[in-house]
């Protein structure tokens, strides 16, 4: 029996028993779940296992708790009385403006006044309670070095690797050829989130701060560049991936080490890659440093209540017919939210609702080194709706901001954002068919004067009454935007102009058809041809060969530009099968070793101009004792083809690679079909069978050395070419297009650090790659690559 929920049972307690005392469960009573106790335990096992009768009797107690709970906690999570819910960041828009629908109860019509004020009256109810809830402290939006953050409409994720960039060969920054180019395509930006670390992240155990350090020209030179990007007026943000658990740990906690690496710089801003909110404390050691950094969560706030600091975020939204209002701008309109939809061909959705709600858009193109070009239309509507937001971004923060202000015409949305002198109306067309005449009544003010600022032209009001009507035109899918003035405005007359000029071609001109951007491959120069074997090498014999492969890439789903685009392929893709004849060749039996490098050193003195990481873990030209047949690696592109030509060699097409691990059965690994990793459920680190083949997994966070070369002597391929997989990664074809630049990495390696997904993954199978994005070789170099060379054979 149930003795005031204190009661002691030998077996557990009775299944399901309800608990007549009332339960304290608001006090921390971890006896009940309700205002009244429901008992729920698991049954308790004998001798003979789990009773049946027990069993059921627990899954009926489970059924039963979970509506309890389901209904003992509703009126805590809605516990705000209003008929209009948030959904994450997103509040609906009145209900009366969707599409009607042949099963809608009601005949369809558009929303009337008084429907809108209802919508407008809940959800205005429902802030005002909200900013009390959570005690809204606006000081940070008073903050003079974070005042930039509520203009800051475009916003692009800028990969170092953008070869808009930076110039590998001049070894300079080009912050400026970066800016002409989306101040052409787009109407430039206001701010710029600076990626260096993932996707390549992990394939070392450099962490993220190791990544910025590494950056050509270390700390200094990263701080020239932000001042180049000051110079043009365009902030600066970073990101922090508090995920990065797994590789070399900094001497001090992340947060001061991102403190302390950002300020150096000259940094504006943090981005928190993956995080529903930056915590405070990021804020607060800023601070202390005497340079406070905005704070931008890549998503939605875990509560408002972190609206006090962060005061700024990502938006990623659902888009319907009817605009959403962004929850975080209705909490605080001075909070500027940048709305993301990274994979999307058609940004409309987005774009109109940002400009609704007077909010910032993502110009998000270089996806993790897959171009996601905007489209002509989509890059036009994006300059002409921020050149009217950068011109009166005081009115978008406005705090009588009216969203769904009452419009004529079906489809037809805006926004009014209220002054002391003017007030500026953002509109969207979310019809698909263009929408002219009577399209708003605005109270009849005789002092009054009207513009379209969209086609840059003063229209005139029809009066009714104690109303004004005002007519004009917006597109299909379109934009517009209404300004009413009672007093003169120094900034009208150039907007007014520059936008006459650009509406001259409506968007509909622009096209709004989305292509892959071309990829090349980069020549690889073949070799004299040789008769007889070169010392170290094997021959491969001449083969029709099914050249089948796919990228790793963890995201980019199978949207055409993701991976790589073939000489015999259309455009990029992950999936790849193609069968060619492959011509004789000779092969290294292993990878390059230290030993060998440091002969082409002592016999060319070579050294690269750009020498940061080169050979890292050697010392005054030497390698350590004992690493003289360990694979040479913190090797960079360019020095191993520097190597291959010295030795009269040159690097492997990947498909030359392959066929030599592989041979022409399609076996999985080297050595046959056998995973080194079976069963899956028991991880790298715990089995040994890998051992036979190739290193067991390094699962530390800082790195250990490369195994010798001729150690897995099991791991040998069909022709006898030894440590093609799990020892170090080695470099093969490089591709590029006009934006990205990235190589094809084959065979995986020994490291794999631990605690996250976003790691660059392992290819150990003969049918993965990997792709490497390529920035300068700085970055590039890592502990974890080597390389291997190839002759051409008569």
């Amino acid at each position: 029996m149930c003795d005031g929920c204190n009661a002691t049972y030998d077996q557990g307690p009775p299944l399901g028993e309800y608990c007549s005392k009332p339960s304290p469960r608001r006090n921390g009573d971890p006896c009940t779940s309700g205002s009244e106790g429901f008992i729920f335990a698991l049954p308790q096992r004998n001798a003979a296992g789990v009773r049946g009768k027990a069993m059921r009797k627990y899954f009926a107690g489970f059924v039963l708790m979970s509506i309890y709970l389901l209904l003992d906690w509703a009126p805590v999570v809605w516990s705000q009385d209003t008929a209009v819910r948030p959904v994450s960041e997103q509040i609906p828009g009145p209900s009366c403006g969707a599409v009607p629908e042949w099963n809608d109860a009601g005949a369809p019509a558009i929303c009337t006044t008084s429907q809108i004020e209802d919508w407008l009256r809940d959800i205005t109810h429902w802030r005002n309670e909200r900013r009390i809830r959570i005690g809204f402290d606006d000081s940070a939006y008073h903050n003079p070095a974070l005042i930039w953050t509520q203009s800051s409409f475009v916003q692009p994720q800028m990969m170092v690797h953008d070869r808009y960039f930076y110039d590998p060969e001049t070894r300079e920054y080009t912050v400026s050829r970066y800016l002409q180019d989306v101040e052409q395509r787009y109407g430039g930006i206001d701010s710029v989130l600076i990626w260096h670390t993932y996707s390549n992240i992990g394939i070392d155990s450099r962490n993220q701060f190791d990544m910025l350090r590494d950056l050509p020209g270390g700390v200094e030179g990263v701080r020239q560049m932000l001042e180049d990007f000051h110079h043009h007026h365009v902030r600066v943000l970073f990101p922090i991936m508090l995920w990065d658990q797994g590789t070399h740990e900094e001497d001090v906690p992340d947060v001061e080490a991102i403190a302390r690496e950002l300020v150096s710089v000259n940094a504006d801003g943090i981005n928190g890659d993956t995080l529903e909110g930056i915590p405070r404390i990021f804020s607060i050691d800023s601070a202390k440093l005497g340079h406070p950094l905005a704070l931008e969560p890549e998503l939605a706030l875990g509560s408002d209540e972190m609206l006090a600091y962060n005061t700024m975020t990502w938006g990623y939204w659902d888009y319907k017919f009817v605009p959403s209002v962004s929850r975080f701008k209705w909490l605080e309109t001075r909070h500027m939210v940048n709305i993301c939809d990274r994979w999307a061909h058609d940004h409309t959705d987005d774009l109109q609702e940002a400009f609704f709600n007077g909010i910032g858009f993502e110009s998000w193109e270089n996806v993790w080194g897959i171009w996601n070009q905007m489209t002509p239309r989509d890059a036009e509507a994006l300059r002409r709706t921020v050149m009217i937001e950068r011109v009166f971004a005081d009115l978008l923060i406005s705090p009588r901001w009216t969203p769904h202000y009452p419009m004529q015409r079906f489809g037809v949305f805006a926004s009014e954002w209220p002054g002391a002198t003017e007030t500026l109306w953002t509109i969207v067309n979310r019809s698909g068919y263009s929408v002219s005449g009577r399209q708003m009544r605005v109270p009849f003010d005789a002092k009054a004067r009207y513009y379209d600022l969209w086609r840059g032209i003063e229209i005139q009001p029809e009066r009714e009454g104690d109303s004004s009507v005002l007519s004009f035109e917006i597109e299909s899918k379109g934009f517009g935007a209404i300004l009413e003035l009672t007093a003169s405005d120094p900034r009208l007359d150039p907007l007014l102009a520059g936008m006459h000029e650009l509406s001259r071609r409506p968007l509909s001109d622009f096209s709004h058809a989305w292509q892959a951007l071309p990829q090349q491959i980069v020549p690889i120069a073949p070799t004299k041809p040789q008769a007889a074997a070169a010392a170290g090498m094997i021959r491969i014999p001449a083969a029709d060969y099914v050249f089948r492969v796919n990228g790793i890439e963890i995201e980019g789903g199978n949207v055409e530009g993701v991976d790589f685009q073939y000489p015999w392929e259309s455009s990029a893709r992950r999936y790849h099968e193609h069968k060619l004849h492959i011509a004789s060749f000779w092969i290294d039996k292993y990878p390059v070793t230290n030993s060998d490098y440091k002969r082409f050193l002592d016999a060319t003195h070579y050294h690269p101009a750009d020498d940061h990481n080169f050979l890292k873990d050697w010392a005054h030209g030497a390698y350590p004792q004992g690493w003289g047949n360990k694979p040479v690696t913190w090797v960079s592109l360019e020095d191993a083809r520097a190597y291959a030509k010295w030795a009269g060699k040159r690097l492997p097409h990947e498909w030359e690679w392959q066929y030599a691990a592989q041979g022409g059965d399609g076996r999985m690994y080297p050595w046959g079909n056998a995973s080194p990793f079976s069963p899956a459920s028991c991880g790298p680190s715990c089995n040994l069978a890998a051992a036979a083949y190739m290193p067991v997994p390094d699962t530390r966070r800082d790195e250990a050395p490369p195994g010798d070369v001729d150690a897995h002597p099991a791991g040998a391929s069909p022709f006898g070419v030894m440590d093609m997989v799990g020892n170090v990664w080695q470099w093969t074809d490089e591709f590029v297009d006009d934006h990205t630049q990235a190589a094809v990495l084959r065979g995986g390696s020994h490291y794999r650090p631990q605690g996250s997904r976003w790691y660059f993954p392992q290819a150990y199978a003969l049918s993965q790659h990997g792709k490497y994005l390529l920035m300068a070789p700085s970055l590039d170099r890592s502990a974890s690559i080597g390389f291997r060379c190839v002759v051409d054979a008569q």
